[in-house]
């Protein structure tokens, strides 16, 4: 792999750390709200169970 990248994969990174610091402020929230069922929560929408 080339030691330089271009702007489109650079793009790219930038938009996943955005992402992923994003999911953090969103989960930090959502745990607020969901308490100490957030997990049991996520797992049974993940698989697909109508809450």
């Amino acid at each position: 792999m080339s030691t330089q990248l271009d702007e489109a994969t650079l793009y790219l990174a930038k938009q996943l750390i955005w992402i992923d610091l994003l999911r953090d402020e969103i989960w930090e929230i959502y745990a607020n709200k969901a308490g100490n069922q957030a997990y049991e929560i996520l797992r049974k929408i993940q698989n697909g169970a109508a809450l």
